[in-house]
């Protein structure tokens, strides 16, 4: 017995999606030329518009973020930041700003250091960068046993593996 909610007026659909998509709320300059264009095509050119903004790897790629335990430091005993943590922060939002195929997404964080190098130095670096997805995450640092560190880190990546690409 239930029936549809009623059709979304021109203003509050843009807010909608542009907070769903962004997570930003929409300029009133956003918001009056959404009101203003009167074509058929005035909710795919919105769309495509949201798609194409960089708000809108920030947001998404924020998700992926949490899931594979981004910090800009190690977060554990002393606490110690990754300098270039932020290298595979903006790495990930690049990759959902570009589009990028979701097997390649992985192969990259997994595997990026051990993928066939190839002359184009600008997908070279982008793989190394993709691999502070292994990099990243707690580490207990002050650990006197060196191979019980290497042992608890390698425990950790393979955690993560399993958390992130496992349930997938």
């Amino acid at each position: 017995g239930l029936t549809p909610a009623p059709e979304a007026d021109k203003t509050t659909l843009i807010r909608r999606v542009t907070f769903a998509l962004t997570g930003l709320p929409p300029t009133p300059e956003e918001v009056n030329a959404f009101l203003t264009d009167r074509s058929d095509q005035a909710y795919e050119k919105l769309i495509d518009r949201l798609l194409d903004s960089t708000a809108y790897g920030e947001r998404w790629g924020r998700f992926w973020l949490d899931v594979v335990r981004y910090a800009d430091s190690n977060g554990l005993d002393e606490n110690i930041a990754h300098g270039n943590a932020w290298r595979y922060r903006d790495y990930v939002i690049k990759a959902f700003n570009d589009d990028m195929p979701f097997n390649q997404f992985i192969t990259e964080q997994i595997a990026g250091d051990l993928l066939e190098s190839s002359d184009d130095i600008t997908a070279s670096n982008r793989r190394l960068v993709a691999t502070g997805f292994l990099v990243l995450g707690p580490k207990v640092l002050a650990e006197g046993d060196e191979e019980k560190l290497a042992m608890d880190i390698i425990d950790e990546q393979i955690d993560t593996i399993g958390r992130a690409f496992m349930g997938m």
